[in-house]
């Protein structure tokens, strides 16, 4: 918070702050971005460039100032892409427009990424000076490399004593293909390079593309909501202008609207006479149903006959997974708060579901398991919701003798019957960059998760086979592995055997037949649905035992012994008994006929065997919490 405004929410703007907008003629406004690996210094590198330009106080500025959301900050990571601009003299004598649209880094955001690069026409391309090209460098080059942007490589990092800037600017050239010359060298904790990374923008950047005397048109590349001014879209005018009042429609909905306010980030939302073509900012569109403004939708005035701009790709969804509210009254809060959420992350998608365990709910997809994590974050912490989330799982092909093919992302809805020819599930195209000493470690991991082996490349150019010093040498491993793989722990472990050193990036392949199987959980002889999984048939036995063990300790003891079971179609092939409580129903006798206390213990066992045939086991919601998030 800043003064009491938010860059990624949007808030009420003091009167004071309103900005006037002179109109700037295109061939001096930049429209860039910064694409990084994690933890390469993009954010500081931001925060450099908005303390050079005077967008910023001395008094407001703080560290990764881009990074406004909890989360972010908590996680060293950006989750939203996020708009600013800057006003820059440049050494001509000129005054530069500076849009800057900050990026996420971890490949679960790459669509945040994809999204911003086509908003733009130039990018700041980051590398640390003592880690190199990571593999989520290499996936960012492709991205721009798709939309024909302008690249200008950074090493960043230059002030550490272990940095290697000259010996990394030598891995861009001969990875990437940029001339040295073209090369900046940054520190941007201490500020160094700074100037010549404005100079860079300036000088290198080509002017947007665009006509100011056409008719209107505005690429929506994010939203958000506001209770007060309805949905806030961040736009990208191409061509034309816009100002407030104007009646504008959406061309994807048709939806008309009046625009209530236009403006800029600097950084904070601040109102201006209006945008023209070229420029970044927002509109407030006063719309209410969230549904009606999608990103990648285009903007023209209401009466306008123009052809709509080129949208984004719809984000595809690998991962999947059940959320349900711990109390069954929060579904509509539940439902609202996907909506509105919905329409800030373009990649998250939902449709109503009901389990027998849980009630109601919905099924979500999401990028990745890390997009899952920050999903039920932000829903706890932003709307106040307590959340049980399913186990993740990845949408698999289910081919019928029919000929018909369906598409499961819910284990519970994986047909059992005769009628199935083969279950297909996804496979991923992962590149891995590691340290060469942790090639054989890396190789093993990838074995144990089915992965198949497509090419290895050392990233130092010419010198194809490492000598003894083989530590110095830096590998590319290309292999396709399972979605399923993947999606657990596989993450982790890659860090922990390569001591933190090696990075991943994926993109989805193709589906292929497999051997799996429907694992389901039976407690008391009642399906679980929200239990169930798909696993290959050899791994089937293995994690129904440790689901069984696991459910034994966390499901409260009845007064009827209760039979916990992994079961393969209708075979059970792994079982755990969680024990009765015991009443000593004997304990008022004193003495006597042993035949007394007979009665009594048989009486007993009658109502017990009664009992376990009528009773019904309830497992309590924070059981599912703890059992799913061993499978997270």
């Amino acid at each position: 918070m800043l003064g009491g405004f938010f860059c990624h929410g949007f808030l009420e703007v003091a009167p004071e702050v309103c900005y006037d907008a002179f109109k700037m003629k295109s061939s001096c406004i930049r429209n860039f971005c910064i694409v990084a690996h994690i933890d390469h210094g993009k954010s500081t590198l931001a925060d450099r460039l908005l303390e050079l330009t005077g967008t910023v106080g001395e008094r407001d500025m703080r560290e990764q100032f881009l990074d406004q959301m909890d989360l972010e900050r908590e996680r060293g990571i950006t989750i939203k892409a996020s708009a600013v601009r800057m006003d820059y003299r440049a050494s001509d004598g000129e005054l530069y427009q500076l849009n800057l649209i900050d990026t996420p880094g971890h490949v679960d955001f790459a669509y945040e990424v994809s999204r911003s690069l086509a908003a733009c026409e130039g990018a700041l391309l980051v590398v640390d000076a003592t880690q190199g090209i990571q593999a989520q460098t290499l996936a960012n080059v492709y991205i721009a490399m798709e939309n024909n942007l302008v690249l200008i490589p950074i090493v960043n990092k230059i002030d550490l004593s272990i940095a290697q800037p000259e010996k990394v600017a030598g891995e861009m050239e001969n990875v990437l293909g940029f001339l040295q010359s073209e090369v900046i060298f940054t520190s941007a904790k201490e500020g160094a390079g700074a100037k010549e990374v404005l100079e860079a923008i300036v000088g290198r950047v080509p002017p947007p593309r665009g006509f100011a005397g056409e008719q209107l048109r505005a690429l929506i590349f994010d939203s958000t909501y506001d209770p007060y001014r309805g949905v806030i879209a961040y736009v990208r005018v191409v061509d034309g202008a816009v100002s407030k009042g104007m009646r504008l429609k959406l061309m994807a909905s048709g939806s008309a609207f009046e625009a209530l306010e236009v403006g800029v980030f600097k950084p904070w939302p601040t109102p201006v006479d209006g945008l023209n073509a070229g420029e970044v900012g927002y509109i407030a569109t006063g719309m209410k149903n969230v549904r009606d403004c999608r990103v990648g939708d285009t903007i023209t005035v209401d009466d306008g006959v123009v052809v709509p701009l080129p949208g984004y790709r719809p984000a595809k969804p690998m991962v999947f997974a059940g959320i349900y509210p711990l109390e069954g009254e929060d579904y509509v809060m539940l439902r609202d708060a996907l909506e509105k959420l919905s329409l800030n992350d373009a990649a998250l998608v939902y449709e109503p579901e009901t389990s027998a365990a849980l009630g109601f709910g919905f099924r979500c997809g999401f990028l990745g398991t890390l997009h899952m994590d920050i999903v039920k974050e932000r829903l706890r912490r932003e709307y106040g919701l307590d959340l049980v989330a399913s186990a993740p799982s990845v949408e698999y092909q289910v081919a019928m003798d029919d000929g018909r093919v369906l598409v499961v992302d819910n284990p519970s809805m994986l047909p059992t019957s005769g009628e199935v020819k083969e279950v297909r599930e996804p496979w991923m195209t992962i590149g891995i960059i590691t340290p060469s000493r942790y090639i054989g470690t890396v190789m093993e991991l990838l074995r144990e998760r089915r992965a198949q082996y497509k090419a290895l490349d050392y990233l130092q150019g010419q010198m194809a086979q490492p000598a003894e010093s083989s530590a110095d040498y830096r590998a590319l491993l290309h292999y396709e592995m399972p979605l399923a793989e993947a999606i657990i722990d596989f993450y982790d472990q890659l860090k922990s055997r390569t001591q933190g050193y090696a990075s991943m990036d994926y993109s989805f392949s193709c589906y292929r037949p497999a051997r799996l199987v429907k694992l389901d959980i039976l407690v008391n002889n009642q399906h679980v649905d929200v239990l169930s999984f798909i696993v290959p048939a050899d791994d089937a036995y293995r994690q129904g035992r440790g689901m069984v063990q696991k459910l034994r300790s966390l499901i409260p003891r009845q007064l009827f012994d209760v039979a916990v079971q992994a079961a393969v179609g209708n075979r059970v092939i792994a079982r755990e008994t969680v024990k009765a409580l015991r009443k000593d129903v004997t304990a008022k006798c004193y003495g006597g006929d042993i035949t007394r206390k007979r009665k009594l213990l048989e009486k007993q066992a009658a109502g017990k065997k009664r009992m376990k045939k009528m009773g019904r086991v309830e497992i309590p919601p924070e059981a599912f919490i703890e059992v799913l998030k061993v499978e997270e």
